[in-house]
């Protein structure tokens, strides 16, 4: 919560009440309750403007084109011929401008359950939400888990850009909701998930692949590090029926695609699922080997 110090306004997430990771703030340019939520737009000193939902930081303008691209680029360059993305969650707009930076996607579906976070982020974030207009997208306002259980459609990549497993997001990492995720999946699809903090989340990192494991043959973690939140190492959870992130990977597509990005290459791309040996450890049993 913004909290005073030395007459300066300051935004500080905790962790378990054991840390802090704190934003120095200049003005408040949204602030508003939806019907879900209390959603904040708020101009920081250092870190442009950030995204806060209950409280807690989504985004920061200075580093979210990291999480956009490696949640959207990882699964465009593993999956052979990606035409059909599905995005729960994401209002943002970050995702969804990253996936159509790939001309061969021919339609995006993207589900958001709280319709104020598209409009103040199309105002605040443009940078981040100006994609949300593109012809190729479809909005949807509506609770993604009825979604997936109630869709005739089938697509390529599921990608689930969801908030923590508080609140609406909740059902977002129960087993029931990856039974409808890989029912509405083709054959070769992709689901990437939004798998929280590689140093304090093993508990619920092992709960959510165990829940995936009995709908998908494939069951990976890869890493990538950010600004916004608490611990700065942070996972995606990588799950399909055959293909593998690396070894299906070609980095000849990366270098023909010239696509405009700030982290994502074909080095990172690899070296994300070079998992350290603590987390190794403790996802041990859950994950499918090392895939080197």
């Amino acid at each position: 919560m913004p909290a005073n110090d030395r007459n300066e306004i300051w935004i500080r997430e905790g962790h378990e009440n054991t840390s802090e990771l704190g934003f120095r703030i200049e003005r408040t340019l949204f602030s508003q309750r939806s019907r879900f939520q209390q959603v904040d737009v708020l101009k920081t000193k250092n870190h442009g403007v950030i995204l806060v939902n209950d409280g807690i930081v989504m985004l920061t303008e200075r580093d979210e084109f990291i999480y956009h691209e490696m949640i959207a680029h990882v699964p465009l360059f593993v999956h052979p011929r990606a035409k059909q993305i599905l995005v729960i969650g994401g209002g943002d707009g970050g995702t969804v401008r990253e996936v159509l930076k790939h001309r061969s996607v021919e339609r995006v579906v993207m589900v958001e359950i709280d319709e104020m976070v598209v409009r103040a982020c199309r105002e605040h974030l443009p940078a981040v939400g100006g994609a949300l207009d593109d012809s190729r997208l479809e909005l949807v306002f509506e609770d993604g888990i009825q979604y997936v259980a109630e869709t005739d459609a089938r697509f390529d990549i599921v990608m689930v850009d969801s908030s923590d497993p508080v609140g609406p997001g909740t059902g977002l990492f129960e087993r029931s909701f990856y039974e409808h995720v890989a029912g509405i999946l083709k054959p070769d699809g992709i689901l990437i998930t939004q798998a929280e903090s590689a140093f304090y989340d093993h508990a619920l990192q092992k709960s959510m692949f165990s829940s995936q494991r009995p709908f998908f043959k494939k069951l990976h973690m890869y890493l990538y590090t950010t600004l916004a939140y608490p611990g700065g190492l942070y996972g995606f959870g990588f799950a399909s029926q055959g293909l593998c992130p690396v070894k299906d990977f070609s980095a000849d597509r990366v270098k023909a695609a010239n696509l405009a990005t700030r982290y994502y290459n074909a080095r990172i791309h690899r070296a994300a699922f070079m998992l350290p040996v603590f987390l190794e450890e403790a996802l041990a049993g859950v994950l499918d080997p090392a895939i080197w």
